[in-house]
């Protein structure tokens, strides 16, 4: 059995899986740690009561896998954590200062629970590490870049991989397809995988790059930073701004996409300015890794509002019928797991793939433990 722990800042999420199934023997999730109110002071104490839900002292428990996002330019798959690896993701911590703290407690405390167990990190950034430099690199100074580790690394990496493989199976195209992951949630994400090679991602040095999202803005002329601290804000406003108070949050006031339709329905402008805002950058990522791949077999979507909202795949897929690309109306309101939603006479295939980044860490975990015991 493999514990999978998910240390947010305020939030521990957690699974139990045996592979041999694939079995989840117990889930949770534990919130509002540290918060005015909460019993849960800290990452220990949340720890704690993991360790008593699973009985993490039980001899079956074989591994624990943790989620980390940012790897650094480092790591570019999972690693079994060693003192030398923590000094490693610590060092990571300005390129995620909002992710990579938790992650950390969640490690300290499970080593500490548990220091007779192999712990793997699995990082999000990991799966995108194999994009090619002309995706990767931005056009500053490379000196500059070079000593400040500016460079495309990619998040939802975990999810990417999970999803690809499951979409190209489902096409009959297991290790070959061509497939673009579009992970839609509160962070959102596109991603072009080829062959089980991701080859470009819209999320970029931080998870801040791209799609319009929840309350990120996602892509913008870099000039707007300068131009707002001229004019009186500071850098830190400007940063909390573009990640808190951005995206469908800043132009409508709600980030819940369920509550911008409702609001779009009943004519709300604003709602249908955000609305559009999202899906034209949504669409405009779609027909550019069109181009990245050259040939698409599959789009897949995944996340809260990609797995659950057949309102969104059909309006952002409306008009790219001349690319190959046709929904079925009636596939496209089903609501079982994966499962194909694309017309019988589209070129190219659409799949809803709910994602499970929890059993794919715990997969990876094992690879990890067999890898060693084979070295």
């Amino acid at each position: 059995m493999i514990l999978v722990v998910n240390a947010g800042s305020s939030s521990v999420k957690y699974q139990l899986v045996d592979l041999d199934g694939p079995i989840r023997l117990k889930e949770g999730k534990i919130e509002r740690i540290g918060e005015p109110g909460s019993d849960v002071p800290d990452h220990e104490a949340a720890l704690l009561r993991v360790a008593e839900d699973v009985s993490m002292d039980s001899a079956d428990l074989t591994a624990i896998g943790h989620r980390v996002v940012h790897g650094g330019p480092l790591f570019t798959g999972p690693v079994l954590i060693t003192d030398d690896v923590v000094k490693q993701i610590e060092e990571a911590v300005p390129l995620a200062p909002l992710h990579n703290p938790s992650n950390l407690a969640g490690i300290e405390v499970t080593r500490r629970l548990r220091p007779d167990l192999p712990q793997v990190a699995v990082f999000d950034t990991a799966f995108h590490s194999m994009i090619p430099p002309a995706a990767r690199t931005y056009a500053i100074d490379r000196e500059v870049a070079e000593r400040f580790g500016v460079r495309r690394y990619g998040f939802h990496g975990t999810s990417t991989a999970y999803v690809s493989r499951a979409a190209a199976a489902l096409v009959g195209k297991p290790g070959t397809a061509n497939v673009i992951v579009l992970h839609l949630g509160n962070g959102a994400s596109a991603s072009a995988v080829s062959a089980g090679r991701c080859v470009d991602t819209s999320m970029g040095m931080t998870p801040l790059e791209g799609l319009v999202m929840g309350t990120r803005s996602g892509d913008l002329d870099p000039a707007i930073i300068f131009h707002l601290i001229r004019g009186g804000m500071t850098p830190d406003e400007v940063e909390s701004m573009l990640i808190h108070r951005s995206g469908l949050l800043g132009l409508c006031g709600d980030n819940d996409m369920r509550t911008v339709m409702e609001r779009v329905e009943s004519g709300d402008e604003e709602a249908a300015l955000a609305y559009n805002v999202y899906s034209h950058r949504l669409r405009k990522y779609i027909g550019a890794y069109c181009a990245v791949l050259g040939r698409v077999d599959v789009i897949a979507f995944t996340g809260g509002v990609g797995e659950n909202s057949a309102l969104v795949r059909r309006n952002v897929l409306t008009g790219l019928e001349p690319m190959g690309i046709r929904l079925d109306p009636l596939r496209n309101v089903s609501v079982k797991g994966a499962r194909l939603v694309s017309a019988d006479d589209s070129a190219v295939a659409v799949a809803v793939v709910p994602t499970d980044e929890e059993l794919e860490i715990a997969r990876e975990t094992s690879e990890v433990l067999a890898r060693t015991k084979s070295e």
